[in-house]
């Protein structure tokens, strides 16, 4: 089960704290034992990264089934069940409105006579039509005013964090922001070009390298909605890093980002 294997290892890295399993394809094995054998696996494999494996709801069914509107018990009923199991385990997020704005922008847009939008989901806090806002990150930082917020086609007062919107920015043109950035209450974020890191990684196994790497390697790095190439400094005594490692590492990325 190596992209099961995968999944739940990406899960547990992005700090996903809940899960809940769906055993797909169960109109392809007759053998009942066979099912019990594989849910036993999966609840091994989610224990072996600190998951509760005995607690996690497992619902078998057949996508296929449910699309072509067969065999309710196992189509059907099962992707109802598979809802009911996520509304009951998976408690709702809390959202972090009290503190400073923060948005990652995911896409700009330019409205003809209304000004320029950007899009993407508050992380956190709360943002009001009128409040001064910086864009932080790749460019130098720069000062804007929040002049409209529009959530599903309707104005609102107020986007906060969870919400999907889009904010209507002044004095920003259509090329004066992009994809990457991050729109924020003034001065409660900084961009870096330098950090250090704790890092796991991966082996071919896990999805990953199945190499070494040395000194002055230069992968991509994610942060939020942009990925930028960085160089990465090995502590004193350490020649090279293999799949599997633990280690601790210095970075320095081309373009200053918003951490």
């Amino acid at each position: 089960m190596p992209q099961t294997r995968e999944h739940i290892l990406l899960g547990r890295q992005v700090g996903i704290p809940f899960m809940v399993v769906y055993l797909n394809k169960v109109d392809q094995v007759d053998d009942e034992e066979l099912l019990e054998l594989v849910e036993m696996e999966v609840r091994e494999l989610l224990s072996s990264y600190d998951y509760p494996g005995d607690d996690i709801p497992i619902i078998k069914g057949s996508a296929l089934a449910a699309l072509e509107g067969r065999d309710p018990e196992i189509g059907e009923n099962s992707i109802k069940a598979l809802l009911a199991a996520v509304d009951e385990y998976i408690p709702t997020p809390e959202r972090a409105v009290d503190l400073p704005f923060l948005m990652p922008i995911e896409d700009v847009f330019s409205i003809s006579g209304r000004g320029t939008v950007v899009t993407g989901r508050v992380e956190r806090g709360a943002v009001n039509v009128g409040d001064e806002l910086e864009i932080v990150g790749i460019r130098d930082t720069k000062k804007t005013t929040c002049t409209g917020v529009e959530m599903f086609r309707k104005l609102l007062d107020r986007g906060e964090a969870g919400d999907n919107i889009g904010a209507l920015l002044r004095g920003v043109d259509r090329d004066g922001v992009e994809r990457g950035q991050v729109l924020a209450k003034p001065g409660s974020v900084t961009p870096h070009t330098q950090f250090e890191a704790e890092a796991y990684i991966l082996t071919k196994e896990e999805g990953g390298r199945h190499t070494p790497f040395f000194a002055n390697y230069r992968p991509q790095f994610y942060f939020r909605t942009t990925d930028v190439t960085g160089t990465v400094k090995l502590p004193e005594g350490t020649e090279m890093v293999m799949p599997g490692d633990n280690l601790k590492f210095e970075v320095e990325l081309i373009a200053p980002i918003a951490m």
